[in-house]
């Protein structure tokens, strides 16, 4: 057993890809709590396809992807926010028309130069891939990330609940609303390796939905979901390395079956204890 589990950490480019998976899955996991409680699922799919051409246009361009990446997923924001604001679109509508006009964007930039872009990369990440230097850049903003998300954990908690008393006690909900976008812009950049475009949604919903499914409590939650993203990330990377498959989505997959496992057997909430005690209450009250 030590061997196999020591077998792959001999490679570098193996210690890389546990390290960013790792970063990436505790970030996601902390971000996901919240978007899970206020219900801006979709905004974060939105902001992950979003950043495709930008990723397209920082690779012409020879710049880091990262720079793209949080240059378009800022200006979907921003843009969503716009055409909310200053029309009869409701949010949900509006996010679906910018991402998907985003991405296509994107999908379009890629038929341009076919033969110098890497579709798959882009869309599924290149963990295995990682460089040095994507390392320290993934390193670097999740510390910024997780360090703001943690200082302000407070604040976004009482604007995920009533942002109506978050006002009342002189927050500004917009404010805060505009910071936690912001910080799933930057968010999506850091998973964007590990995973790629596709795929970042899992990263940013799965853990804290899973989290919500074994307890009630956001503090519990904010420890939850980051320690299970990143046993699903060392898991997912484990099993790609032995099973010989692609390790983003093996990671996804990993995460999906530790969801599996809450909805089914959650000791509150899950659904095999609700059947029980639906079935218990039905015995109760059919009792003479």
């Amino acid at each position: 057993m030590i061997e196999l589990l020591a077998e792959p950490l001999a490679y570098g480019f193996m210690q890389r890809a546990f390290a960013v998976s790792v970063v990436a899955a505790v970030v996601c996991g902390v971000l996901s709590c919240w978007l899970v409680l206020i219900g801006w699922s979709l905004m974060g799919d939105a902001v992950s396809h979003a950043v495709l051409p930008g990723v397209v246009l920082a690779y012409l361009l020879g710049t880091p992807f990262a720079v793209g990446a949080l240059v378009f997923g800022l200006l979907a924001v921003g843009l969503i926010g716009v055409v909310r604001d200053r029309s009869v679109i409701r949010e949900d509508a509006a996010i679906g028309v910018v991402f998907t006009v985003l991405f296509a964007l994107g999908l379009v930039l890629i038929s341009v130069v076919p033969s110098q872009t890497d579709l798959n990369h882009i869309l599924f990440g290149n963990l295995l891939g990682v460089s040095t230097a994507d390392l320290a850049q993934v390193l670097v903003l999740g510390a910024v990330t997780l360090a703001v998300l943690l200082l302000r954990r407070r604040d976004l908690t009482l604007f995920a609940f009533d942002p109506t008393h978050a006002q009342a006690i002189g927050l500004s909900p917009r404010r805060l609303g505009a910071m936690l976008l912001g910080l799933l812009a930057l968010t999506v950049v850091v998973a964007l390796q590990a995973v790629g475009v596709v795929l970042v949604v899992a990263m940013l919903i799965i853990p804290g939905a899973t989290a919500r499914l074994l307890t009630d409590r956001i503090a519990r939650m904010l420890l939850v979901a980051p320690a299970l993203a990143a046993v699903c990330a060392v898991v997912g990377i484990y099993a790609s390395y032995y099973l010989d498959t692609a390790s983003g989505p093996m990671v996804v997959l990993a995460q999906g079956a530790a969801f599996t496992g809450a909805y089914l057997f959650a000791p509150r909430g899950g659904l095999l204890r609700r059947r029980r005690r639906a079935a218990t209450h039905r015995r109760v009250a059919w009792a003479p």
